[in-house]
């Protein structure tokens, strides 16, 4: 069969791709750091603020696996296009019942609505950019991500400055997904674009076998979408059980680094309140720290493939570490603000220098023949640390204070920097070794390195 696939250039994905994740960023990261403002203005205590925050984080680890069902049934296009709109209710029932309650169901159908979004534009990348450029186009990927989280501070310290009300910033999501919405309906679908011819090859080749196999009960032929979803929901628990000595391994100290991440996001605009920093003025801050966390996501590439994974993750660790630990220690001191300021830019220093790491190593380590068990399962690994450190924050804040619990964060963030030293030397081979035998930086690894060794 001739392939009438178009060719694929970078112009092609800009606004399919790229356009909507930089609107649906803009939006989230303009109200993420208003959301302890908000509930603690509603009544909620510093804890309780802390769980609501902390719910953008659980939506999207609930909303994995139904997301990938999602995407696989109807598509990337008609997958964000959901995700918006679900986005926009979430806003619109914590607007509409000036409650904790209310803003915390909220924030968590945002989280939900989040992995969706964010697993359809993966989905869409991965299926259609071509091998030799799909690790630039996901790093820009990213890139776009932390620019629209950049941005989106910024809006809401103008908009509350302007207006005096943080409720208001909530309105800058809503316009976004609207923008979203738009954009996708507006645009060519990029599934049929790019895919048609594709999807036809593998159809007709899903044919063949069905025809070759009469009996066998295959009835239905599946879109490789469909295929990828199906192994990874019922493959997953076999990959654990196969390669349980990486995951707990290194899978441990790739939880540990995600639960850092997501610490810094919530701890940040939780800290501002504590310590009585202006709203717009954090929000301002917030932002300047996302600008440098954007700058650095093409330095972390190319960091990692000149120099290995660890110079990249190490770097990362160490720095949200420190950062926590600085918090811990200058609660209460004079100039707490402009210890916060620094802070906040180590943390983009840190988080910029790490960028893309997780989704890296996970490459590095999936088998060839069937990688979607596998990056399911470290996937969900990495959510887990995500959605569980906002929890620990608002627990240890609870029962015993803001500081603890970012005295807390720093020390689990040296341990996976620990983690992460001892064990990624032992699976994960070095560009330099990797040349050094004959490979290609953008080959896979010879075998599985996530297979248990003999003695495990």
């Amino acid at each position: 069969m001739t392939d009438a696939t178009p060719p694929f250039s970078w112009r092609s994905i800009i606004l399919p791709a790229y356009l909507p994740t930089l609107l649906f960023s803009i939006g989230e990261g303009a109200i993420i750091p208003v959301i302890p403002v908000v509930a603690t203005d509603r009544g909620a205590s510093l804890a309780l603020a802390g769980l609501i925050a902390a719910m953008l984080m659980v939506g999207e680890l609930a909303g994995d696996l139904p997301a990938g069902w999602l995407v696989a049934r109807i598509g990337e296009r008609n997958a964000m296009i959901g995700a918006s709109l679900l986005a926009v209710i979430g806003v619109l029932i914590a607007l509409a019942s000036p409650t904790e309650f209310a803003l915390g169901i909220g924030i968590f159908l945002l989280g939900l609505a989040t992995a969706v979004f964010g697993l359809a534009r993966h989905a869409f990348l991965t299926s259609y950019v071509p091998e030799a450029v799909r690790a630039r186009a996901l790093s820009t990927l990213a890139g776009v991500f932390r620019a629209g989280w950049a941005v989106g501070p910024f809006v809401a310290a103008a908009l509350i400055a302007w207006t005096g009300s943080s409720e208001v910033v909530f309105w800058v999501l809503v316009a976004a997904c609207f923008a979203v919405v738009v954009v996708l309906i507006v645009l060519p679908d990029p599934e049929r674009v790019f895919g048609a011819a594709r999807l036809a090859r593998e159809a007709s080749a899903d044919a063949a076998s069905t025809a070759s196999g009469a009996g066998a009960g295959w009835g239905a032929v599946r879109t490789a979408g469909e295929a990828e979803a199906d192994a990874a929901s019922h493959g997953v628990f076999r990959a654990i059980a196969t390669y349980r000595a990486v995951l707990f391994r290194i899978g441990s100290g790739v939880g540990l680094l995600a639960a850092v991440r997501a610490s810094r996001t919530v701890i940040l605009p939780l800290w501002a309140v504590s310590i009585g920093m202006p709203p717009e003025a954090a929000a301002l801050v917030i932002g300047i720290s996302a600008t440098i966390d954007f700058a650095l996501f093409y330095v972390s590439g190319q960091v990692m493939d000149r120099f290995g994974r660890l110079w990249s993750a190490i770097p990362g660790l160490v720095g949200l570490g420190t950062g926590h630990l600085i918090l811990a220690f200058t609660h209460d001191v004079p100039g707490a603000e402009a210890w916060f300021t620094v802070v906040a830019v180590l943390f983009g220093v840190a988080n910029g220098l790490s960028s893309g790491v997780i989704l890296t190593l996970g490459a590095d380590l999936a088998p060839k023949d069937q990688p979607a068990p596998f990056l399911a399962a470290f996937r969900t690994i990495a959510d887990a640390g995500q959605a569980v450190a906002p929890l620990i924050l608002a627990a240890v804040t609870s029962a015993v204070s803001i500081m603890a619990a970012s005295a807390t964060m720093g020390v689990l963030g040296f341990v996976g920097a620990g983690i992460l030293w001892r064990y990624v030397p032992r699976y994960v081979p070095s560009p330099r070794r990797s040349r050094r035998a004959g490979g290609s930086d953008d080959s896979g690894p010879p075998e599985p390195p996530g297979a248990p060794d003999p003695g495990d």
